[in-house]
């Protein structure tokens, strides 16, 4: 007789690190609600996990802090690094050209995390970040703009080019508010490894949601079957893997779960039930529901309730790897841990980085180099398997 409950875990491992003491600033008091709210929810650390560079986080939030507004802050040092870049300041530099052409897409992203509902506007500062990581892009030659092709409409991703032998495939997917630019740098770190890997605006995110007016539907999952045909074309015959950041875990393990090709998973902080998020969460509920292409909260709770990362499904073999920032203010241990206990493969582990923020934006090398380091040893080994 099958038993049909997941086997156990092993003890998650704990990264130990010393935790920061954050001090405030008596100037937020004083603050627009909108203000406050930017501050409080963008560190600096967060914020340079999102690509900013870490003197334009700074400068950002210190001007937030003397009273200009959040977005004309963030696109007044985008301006700046806008000029940098230009031919006749660099002398033809490519690489510092480069370098200034993605600090500025960084702050444009920046610029409009808080708003929370679609407009024209928002469209089209989405864009023109878009516009200057595709310049930067095009002059570094590691990366290109890519369309995928789904049912409901065109997806935009960013291929991320090995330049060592290829050991398979990632499809790379952000959350509800940072999206494929955002987490390039972990595209980056795979692809350093021999890693082929589709960093992708699913529905309901980025350039796919801003300019092809993709959202998250009840059709979702065809989006990321599309991106996995993807993968399977570019490389052919290459293992594949799957890693979600932020909600974006909780789709990662609804696919790995459901679709064979799927050899290995990262869950970088999802949640069991996505749809159970209620509004009293405040603005990261309204940006679910915005998320949905949608103002009818009840809409959107259930599309969301359609994103089950603990369903059973046909892969049940696949490598997961967790993890998990023990200063979370968003996910509790108790719901990461749901997830690793809660999946039915047996292959499976859990990693705590003791003083961790949201998606562990505070150390950000660090786990990027875990994160890139494991696919590598899973993805080398599953192509090593014998094929049945």
């Amino acid at each position: 007789m099958i038993d049909p409950r997941p086997p156990r875990a092993p003890m998650p491992r704990v990264i130990d690190y010393e935790q920061r003491q954050v001090m405030s600033d008596p100037r937020v008091e004083q603050l627009s609600p909108e203000s406050q709210a930017a501050l409080r929810q963008f560190s600096e650390d967060r914020l340079i996990g999102y690509g900013v560079e870490r003197a334009d986080a700074g400068e950002l939030r210190e001007r937030v802090l003397r009273g200009v507004p959040w977005k004309e802050a963030a696109t007044m040092i985008a301006d700046r690094c806008r000029t940098l870049a230009r031919p006749a300041e660099t002398g033809g530099n490519r690489a510092t050209r480069i370098t200034y052409l993605r600090r500025a897409s960084a702050l444009v992203r920046a610029s409009q995390v808080m708003m929370l509902t679609d407009t024209p506007e928002r469209a089209a500062i989405y864009a023109r970040a878009g516009d200057l990581y595709g310049l930067a892009s095009h002059l570094a030659g590691d990366r290109r703009r890519v369309l995928v092709h789904n049912t409901t409409g065109e997806l935009v991703g960013w291929h991320f080019r090995t330049r060592v032998p290829s050991q398979g495939a990632v499809l790379l997917i952000g959350g509800v508010e940072g999206y494929a630019m955002d987490f390039d740098s972990m595209g980056e770190a795979l692809a350093a490894r021999g890693i082929e890997t589709l960093a992708l605006d699913g529905p309901g995110q980025g350039e796919s949601r801003f300019t092809h007016e993709q959202y998250l539907s009840g059709e979702w999952r065809s989006a990321y079957i599309a991106a996995l045909d993807y993968l399977s074309e570019v490389s052919p015959g290459r293992p594949i893997g799957i890693i979600g950041n932020s909600m974006g875990g909780s789709f990662a393990m609804a696919v790995a779960a459901s679709d064979t090709r799927v050899r290995a998973c990262v869950d970088n902080g999802g949640i069991p039930a996505p749809w159970l998020v209620t509004p009293s969460v405040g603005t990261f509920f309204t940006k679910m529901v915005s998320f949905c292409g949608t103002g009818d909260p009840e809409e959107a709770i259930a599309v969301w309730s359609s994103v089950v990362p603990l369903a059973e499904g046909a892969n049940g073999d696949y490598s997961l790897l967790v993890l998990h920032g023990g200063a979370d203010p968003l996910v509790t241990q108790a719901m990461a841990e749901g997830l690793w206990k809660g999946a039915r493969t047996a292959n499976r582990e859990m990693v705590i980085f003791s003083d961790g923020d949201h998606c562990i934006y505070n150390h950000k090398t660090d786990r990027d180099i875990l994160v890139a380091d494991w696919m590598f040893d899973r993805l080398s080994s599953a192509q090593e398997e014998p094929s049945s």
